[in-house]
């Protein structure tokens, strides 16, 4: 864990002493400041700064000769090298013919991957940065997340509404729309909050082009946009049931609660309310996310629902059940997801994350868990 400003970060780059990275995340997400306070001494090249931009661009090889003059024994630091991805040609020579190692950050894979096919065959690891996490604020408001996420400027704003307005306008409507030669940004606006409304639902492409008034296949090329640009990722269902058949589609999050309610038009989100019960399902969503990523865990996150309708937020795995209920008071109709997936498939574990005061055990081992209880023990590796 590394200290920086007020927050430590988990994730660990310590690959870095041997091997190139790749380091993306959306913006704001803390990535150059991150590396900063772990690299002082590392040169680093903005190519958000136009100067830098315009010279690499006009002249590649210019990158070459002057990284060629840089020590080779810490890693050179390239900021949004989705912006210049001819660059990598370049990066691949230093890497291969003279032992240099690069942390190249990106607030998108997708100019990367449509315009080289192997992101430097294999020479660079992927790491992800997410917005914080609960074990990284520490004593952290739980309504405050729910309503306006985490990301760090947005979590420590004294007007985290206004900043999120802000963030949401000037990045995701703007420069998504470049990033990815979106020509109309009317319609992709519209998406952007239809897709928000229908966060953490079941993607239906159909429904939400006639409410966009675009085709589905539109439809279905601008969610990809949004999971190329790291701001959202699919939820694949779990079908490995057979008594009770598993339905195909997929669910879609965004990768920050707050962005998703500003989108989506949601404010002053409420205990209680049926609104909250979404975003704190959202939350755990990228808790066990960023968890899976942090730890190296390569077990599959799913969901499960059964064409009658029985469901399971997320497992983890083929072996963990979680389910995430916004009450105060757990209760045996809860668990009838969790119950029914039981009967098929073996599982080691069946949580209920609640709002519930105390951790408990219900019938046949259903432990409910809760919410901060749950978090702590998850970055704590006290439940897995």
């Amino acid at each position: 864990m590394v200290k920086y400003l007020k927050y430590k970060r988990i994730i660990d780059l310590s690959d870095s002493s041997r091997k190139s990275l790749f380091l993306f995340g959306p913006r704001q997400t803390g990535k150059s400041t991150l590396l900063k306070a772990l690299y002082p001494e590392s040169p680093t090249i903005n190519l958000l700064m136009s100067d830098q931009f315009l010279k690499y661009q006009l002249n590649p090889q210019l990158f070459r000769e002057e990284i060629l003059t840089q020590s080779n024994q810490r890693p050179i630091i390239v900021d949004e090298i989705q912006k210049l991805p001819l660059l990598l040609d370049e990066i691949h020579y230093l890497i291969e013919d003279h032992s240099y190692r690069f942390i190249l950050t990106g607030s998108s894979a997708r100019k990367l991957r449509r315009e080289t096919s192997n992101l430097l065959a294999g020479r660079a690891l992927e790491r992800r940065l997410f917005p914080l996490v609960t074990k990284e604020i520490g004593q952290y408001n739980l309504n405050k997340i729910i309503n306006y996420g985490s990301l760090p400027a947005i979590y420590d704003s004294p007007d985290p509404e206004e900043d999120l307005f802000s963030y949401v306008g000037a990045y995701l409507k703007e420069e998504i729309q470049q990033e990815s030669n979106i020509r109309k940004l009317g319609p992709f606006a519209n998406f952007l909050e239809q897709a928000a409304l229908d966060n953490s639902e079941l993607l239906n492409f159909a429904n939400i082009a006639s409410d966009v008034g675009v085709s589905a296949n539109t439809v279905k090329e601008y969610y990809q946009i949004l999971e190329d640009t790291l701001i959202g990722t699919f939820l694949a269902p779990f079908k490995r049931t057979k008594k009770r058949k598993a339905i195909s589609k997929a669910k879609f999050y965004f990768f920050d609660v707050g962005v998703a309610n500003i989108l989506a038009k949601r404010l002053n989100i409420q205990p209680k309310s049926e609104l909250y019960g979404k975003c704190l399902e959202h939350l755990v969503y990228l808790e066990l996310r960023a968890w899976l990523s942090y730890t190296r865990n390569r077990k599959e996150l799913t969901f499960w629902r059964s064409v009658n309708g029985q469901e399971v937020d997320f497992l983890i795995g083929d072996d963990i059940a979680i389910e995430v209920k916004a009450t105060s008071r757990t209760q045996s109709k809860h668990l009838k997801g969790i119950k029914a997936l039981a009967e098929e498939v073996t599982l080691t574990h069946k949580i209920i994350i609640s709002l519930d005061d105390k951790k408990r055990v219900m019938d046949n081992n259903f432990i409910v868990y809760p919410v901060k209880e749950f978090f702590a023990d998850l970055w704590a590796d006290k439940i897995f």
